[in-house]
This record gives structure tokens, C-alpha cells and sequence, in this order.
């Protein structure tokens, strides 16, 4: 089994506690073709095609133009330690004991617009490049999604022994090809009681997906049933809004979520 994250935004990669045991992305000389291409790009440019600050398009400007390969921990760090944002707070990996990284490494997948995908102990460096992002690379690959191609499913299924469990978002699950996934695949949705009706609360949601794959990482769950049995902040696997390829798990109040 393969459980699937969106990235963060916000990324810190100051944090190298676990550096010694850290691997190499699969994907470094696609990364490095970008970031060759971001470089040239001036703070305005990076405004513009981003959406972002002047502060921040500064931020990446500074950060591209010091990208640089090989990787290794005096100038990198793990990628499950940059990460920030909801969603990382909810898998709260800096508890995660060495059992814990050991089964995350071999079974849960960080999909990135600027590295395709990543281990948890993949070293980066800090960047901005949202899948999403209306970038023309080249005449031929007019986004990150024809980018990447079926090269980010190719990868996750030489590595899934089972279905891919999809705690990503939209965004980010829409660059996993699953004609060439080969793979059954499990889309995950948390919802809010809101009024009569459940709906998908934005920030509940990514705390709930980090949460559900601390879930499985603390328990070496190998096989989605077990993940039927996730009960954190209160939200439950609801059978009659299910399907067998949409789990749905929901709950008719908010409440902090519980540690797993």
C-alpha cells in the first residue's frame, strides 16, 4: 500500500534530524531542468506567474538561484522535516520514532510540482512551484501536468504492492496518471456536518489527511481496510456515502483532533 500527500507551501528545511539516514529524490535532474528555467525568471515574473508577494516572489528568486546539485545534508534536508502547513501538523512526523520513518520511506509518497515525487527522507532544498502553476516550459509541455507525464505514476507503481490510498489534493492527485498507475487507487474525502448537509471543510480536511497517514505509518496498516478503522478528531468511515474506489469519513461537529 501507497499513501499519497500534497506538499506544503510553507517549507523550512533548517530542521536535519534525521540526515544521516536520508535518500535521494528520483527525480533530481528534472527538478535541476526547472529550476534552470525559474532562475532567469525576475522577482516580477515569479510574482506573476505564482501569485505571490513581492516578498515571497524575492524569497524564490534568492532560493532558486542558490538551488543547486548534488544533494547531500550539508546543503539539504529530508523532506518530510520542511514541510509545514496543516496537513504536517496533522502527521506531526518530528514524534515519528526510526520504526515509523523506516515503514514512511517504503510507503508514503509526497507528490511536488518541482521534484514529481518524493520519499519522506528524500533531501530537498526549500522552493515554490505550486503543480497547478500556468507555466509553458516548452511549446510541447505547457504545464507542470504534461511535464511530468505518467513519469510520477510510473515511479509510485514500481514501488505499490497493493492500492494507492489517495490522501492528496485535487491539484496534486490530478498529476498521478492512473491509466499508468496500474494500480488500484483509493480517493480519501473528510466531511463536516454543516447545516443538513456534510461538506469538506478546507483546513479540518488537510489536518484529517495528515492524520490519517500518521495513522497508518504508527500502525504499519499494509492493507486499506485497516484505515477504515481511523477515528481521529472525531471523524468516522461512513458506509452509506462510500463507494468502493471513495471512502468517505465524516463527523457532525469539530473537535481537536485526537493523537493516533
Amino acid at each position: 500500500m501507497i499513501v499519497l500527500l500534497s506538499p506544503a507551501k510553507t517549507i523550512d528545511c533548517t530542521a536535519m534530524d534525521h540526515a544521516s539516514s536520508a535518500s535521494q529524490p528520483a527525480f533530481l535532474e528534472e527538478a535541476e531542468y526547472l529550476v534552470h528555467k525559474l532562475a532567469k525568471f525576475s522577482s516580477k515574473k515569479l510574482q506573476s506567474l505564482m501569485k505571490i508577494s513581492p516578498e515571497l516572489a524575492e524569497l524564490n528568486v534568492e532560493r532558486y538561484r542558490n538551488w543547486h546539485a548534488p544533494f547531500h545534508p550539508g546543503n539539504a534536508s529530508p523532506c518530510i522535516e520542511c514541510f509545514q502547513g496543516e496537513v504536517y501538523r496533522g502527521l506531526d512526523a518530528k514524534t515519528f520514532k526510526q520504526p515509523d520513518l523506516e515503514f514512511a520511506q517504503r510507503h508514503l509518497r509526497i507528490l511536488s510540482g518541482l521534484y514529481g515525487v518524493l520519499r519522506p527522507l528524500d533531501l530537498m532544498q526549500p522552493y515554490r512551484l505550486e503543480m497547478g502553476t500556468k507555466w509553458p516550459i516548452t511549446p510541447t509541455k505547457r504545464n507542470l501536468y504534461t511535464y511530468w507525464g505518467d513519469r510520477i505514476a510510473q515511479a509510485i507503481a514500481a514501488d505499490a504492492e497493493g492500492a494507492v490510498v489517495n490522501l492528496a489534493s485535487q491539484e496534486y492527485s490530478k498529476a498521478v496518471q492512473r491509466d499508468a498507475l496500474k494500480a488500484p487507487i483509493i480517493d480519501i474525502e473528510f466531511k463536516d456536518l454543516v447545516g443538513d448537509q456534510f461538506k469538506v471543510l478546507g483546513t479540518y480536511a488537510k489536518h484529517a489527511r495528515g492524520a490519517m497517514a500518521r495513522f497508518a505509518i504508527k500502525r504499519q496498516i499494509t492493507d486499506p481496510e485497516g484505515l477504515k478503522d481511523f477515528n481521529a478528531g472525531g471523524y468516522l468511515y461512513t458506509e452509506n456515502l462510500s463507494t468502493e474506489t471513495t471512502w468517505v469519513f465524516t463527523r457532525d461537529h469539530h473537535s481537536t483532533p485526537s493523537d493516533v
